[in-house]
């Protein structure tokens, strides 16, 4: 079996559909057998508009969920 540094991926998200994302992947030598692996998308692309959705999905729910420490949230 070959490690793959570069290429591109395609996943099935339940609310944005099917997602082809580029990615890199990059050993850490600090930690032998892990692997840190970047997936990013070209802007314009529908990919793109998919994880840019998603973003604004996970921003109003973190938003949603903060606390009130200051009587400001």
């Amino acid at each position: 079996m070959r490690l793959h540094l570069t290429g591109s991926k395609s996943f099935r998200h339940p609310e944005v559909g099917d997602i082809t994302l580029d990615f890199d992947a990059m050993a850490l030598p600090a930690h032998p057998g892990l692997t840190l692996t970047a997936y990013s998308a070209e802007p314009g692309t529908p990919a793109h508009d998919a994880l840019q959705l998603l973003s604004a999905w996970a921003a109003t729910e973190d938003a949603g969920t903060a606390t009130v420490t200051d009587g400001h949230r």
